[in-house]
Parts: structure tokens; sequence; C-alpha cells
């Protein structure tokens, strides 16, 4: 039998396929960041939905979550028809696991959350999101150090 947390948990979701999620919990400052779970099919990366569900699943069933928050996302210019399709295909997968996991969701653009935390649009300026994930809780600096891990650092910041 598990044991459900009665504090109100928040989880933030920077979707695609080098996203993630992140599960925060302000009563004891629990932030807890993974990135989106992936395989490969025929030599191409793919989001794994068993291991998606399967996390948000588990979390939801030792937490209060009171709150997803998915950054709503469209095309980006300059994207092949390939990897519009699998950015779309990921972030609507996601989606629909937390609708199938019955959490609140919310979805919020990025234009919204970024100007909360002083971070101009465009695919140049994601790195600056790797350098707030301290506003979250100060015990926590960023989840990542590496370039290419924004999604990490993101997916607090999306949720909060």
């Amino acid at each position: 039998m598990n044991h459900v947390n009665a504090e109100p948990t928040y989880v933030g979701c920077d979707p695609g396929l080098g996203g993630a999620l992140a599960i925060w919990r302000p009563a004891d400052e629990m932030l807890l960041v993974i990135d989106t779970p992936t395989h490969e099919i025929r030599g191409k990366r793919r989001i794994d939905l068993y291991q998606l569900g399967s996390e948000i699943r588990g979390w939801a069933g030792v937490s209060n979550i009171v709150r997803v928050v998915v950054e709503n996302v469209g095309a980006m210019p300059g994207q092949s028809p390939n990897g519009m399709f699998a950015f779309g295909f990921a972030a609507g997968a996601l989606q629909g696991v937390i609708a199938g996991a019955q959490l609140p969701m919310a979805l919020v653009v990025p234009q919204v959350w970024k100007k909360v935390y002083g971070i101009p649009g465009g695919r140049e300026n994601k790195d600056l999101s790797r350098q707030k994930p301290a506003v979250v809780g100060p015990k926590h600096s960023s989840p990542c150090a590496r370039k290419k891990d924004d999604g990490r650092t993101e997916a607090p910041l999306i949720e909060h």
C-alpha cells in the first residue's frame, strides 16, 4: 500500500525528446527532475510512452499533485517536417498521459513563463534558463551543467 504525502505537490513539464519533468513539493523543498524518457525505434529516438506513464502514475500514487503545468509549444522556425511531427507527437503524448492519470493540467505558453524570469524568447536564449532554477528554492541550484540539458532547468521554471 502506497502512502500518499498530503502536502501539495506541483509538476512542471518541458515537452519534447530533450525535455524534462520536474516534481516540486514546497513544504519540504523537495525537487526531483527527470529527463523525458525515450527509447530508440529503427534508429530514431522516440518518447517512451510506457515509461512516461509509469513515472507519472508513480508520482500520482505517492504525492498530492494539485497542478501539472505543461509548456504549450508549437512548431519552431527552421524545423524539418519530421522534426515538427516528432516534437508535436511528444508534446501531445505528454498531455495525453497526464490527462489519462486524471491530474489537473494547465498549459502555459513560453512567452508567459519566460517573462516571469526575465528570459527573452527565442531559441538563442534557451541557455539563460540554466541560470534561473535557484529561484525555485534556495537549496536548489541548476539541475544540469550542460547546455543541451535545458529541459532539466526549464521544467521547474514552467511550473513555478
